[in-house]
């Protein structure tokens, strides 16, 4: 399975945004997507909407 990078921001606090970085292992990007909105929301109690995705893309194996 092709490794993806999802970065994007979530809404920390009163008007910062704190942008991330996520790696996993996924069959498509849909599902990468769907894991790091999980993640954020799980570890930073941030409402799913309150998640902005910018670019999803395959990483460069290294």
């Amino acid at each position: 399975m092709p490794l993806y990078t999802v970065r994007g921001s979530f809404y920390a606090r009163r008007g910062f945004w704190q942008s991330f970085a996520k790696e996993h292992e996924a069959p498509s990007e849909a599902v990468a997507t769907e894991w790091a909105l999980s993640e954020i929301g799980g570890c930073h109690r941030v409402k799913r909407h309150r998640i902005r995705i910018d670019s999803v893309s395959v990483a460069s194996p290294s």
